[in-house]
């Protein structure tokens, strides 16, 4: 159950990084990157929660069933 689980917060989390590489190439946060110099907060927020989705989902799929 806990594999199930780890891999699918890992595919979520590739998912996530996917949506936030995608929403900073767009239009928009290149008007946003031009006057603030930083990216939007959408591409920062799914990023974030992708990498994060990414190592928690690693650490349970890895960790050894008791």
């Amino acid at each position: 159950m806990n594999k199930a689980l780890g891999i699918a917060l890992v595919a979520a989390g590739i998912v996530l990084i996917v949506f936030g590489i995608n929403a900073s190439d767009s239009v928009g946060p290149d008007f946003s990157r031009f006057f603030t110099g930083s990216p939007t907060n959408k591409a920062v927020w799914l990023l974030t929660g992708g990498i994060v989705s990414l190592v928690a989902g690693g650490i349970i799929a890895m960790r050894p069933a008791r």
